[in-house]
């Protein structure tokens, strides 16, 4: 019965003193970011997600303001810089790629490097 009662007691103190650290002496603090402060990989995976939204909903004026969230004041001439070195570089999947060269193509920014992954169905070559 000693040793039940001295676990009890053990955790019960454990408990206090954890709550007491955790809430009272050392809280965590939530700290506001923008977007524009993301890591280039997490920026380029908001940028594909952006192109994606495009690709579903044919918004396009949604998806410059989606990219606008990023600081991107020129969006049409930053996807094309990102899409070239996403593909200079096989940053991303083949799918993800298809979606950033389709949005670059409704922007106007089509290069040479992208036109092997110009969405055929699209009915543009």
């Amino acid at each position: 019965m000693r040793v039940i009662r001295s676990i009890f007691f053990g955790l019960l103190l454990g408990a206090i003193v954890g709550l007491y650290f955790g809430w009272g002496q050392f809280p965590a603090e939530s700290r506001n970011s923008n977007l524009s402060d993301l890591a280039r990989p997490f920026r380029d995976d908001y940028i594909v997600m952006a192109a994606a939204g495009y690709a579903a909903d044919g918004d396009l004026d949604g998806a410059i303001q989606r990219l606008s969230r990023l600081g991107i004041d020129d969006a049409p001439s930053a996807i094309r810089e990102i899409t070239e070195r996403i593909i200079l570089n096989s940053a991303r999947g083949l799918a993800d790629i298809r979606l950033l060269v389709n949005l670059a193509d409704e922007l106007g920014q089509l290069t040479q490097p992208m036109r092997p992954f110009l969405d055929a169905s699209r009915g543009r070559e």
